[in-house]
């Protein structure tokens, strides 16, 4: 990306970049109460999910802007850190929509395919959980845990992604992911966030884990 902008910008090229959208929530915005709350929900995805939308579409329009010649003076690594950053905050967000379901839908153990994965991996679900609990609980600072899945060795991993792009595995698909920002709790679990992260596991989509395996294998 840096690099595409910066000879874009140096050749005097024009681009088209493509604006980027607030997906529709999969749920209403009450649907994962009591676990987590309306309130949440509401400055979560219309307040910060927008935020990072409109932020990328306006880093957007500086790039065109810089294109054109219009804008002088500019710090091009700061523009394109700040358009990854937006961009990655919209797109690990708007999964982690979809890796939810409402209350009475979600939580408990996959089935499938990734149930057996995990049961041969890990031993057992509840070793997993445990791992994959630790692993969000140790988090520091700001940022998302996430399963990911290794098409080349065939396993899964346990990760972490500091602020929306530190320590990402490139070209590892996402099976499944939880927000750790103070935003995604803070009204409802003030400063508790291992209680969120408790709450957390009884609204887990394992449909939408299976899903995103199902195209990787």
């Amino acid at each position: 990306m840096f690099l595409l902008i910066q000879k874009l910008i140096l050749n005097g090229g024009l681009m088209d970049l493509k604006k980027y959208e607030l997906p529709n929530l999969p749920y209403s915005l009450d649907a994962l109460e009591p676990y987590i709350s309306k309130d949440i929900m509401d400055v979560h995805y219309n307040g910060h999910h927008k935020a990072y939308v409109n932020g990328a579409n306006a880093t957007i329009d500086k790039i065109n802007s810089i294109v054109k010649g219009e804008t002088k003076g500019y710090d091009l690594a700061g523009v394109v850190r700040n358009l990854v950053f937006n961009v990655n905050g919209h797109k690990l967000h708007s999964l982690f929509w979809r890796a939810m379901a409402p209350s009475g839908k979600g939580g408990g153990k996959p089935g499938g395919i990734l149930g057996d994965m995990i049961e041969k991996q890990y031993g057992s679900f509840d070793t997993f959980k445990q791992l994959f609990t630790d692993s969000m609980k140790s988090l520091t600072g700001t940022g998302w845990t996430v399963l990911l899945f290794d098409k080349e060795t065939g396993r899964l991993e346990i990760s972490t992604i500091e602020n929306h792009f530190i320590n990402h595995i490139a070209e590892l698909p996402i099976v499944q992911i939880v927000d750790e920002f103070e935003h995604a709790y803070y009204l409802q679990y003030k400063n508790n966030r291992n209680a969120y992260i408790d709450a957390w596991w009884n609204v887990v989509n394992w449909d939408f884990s299976e899903e995103v395996l199902k195209r990787y294998l």
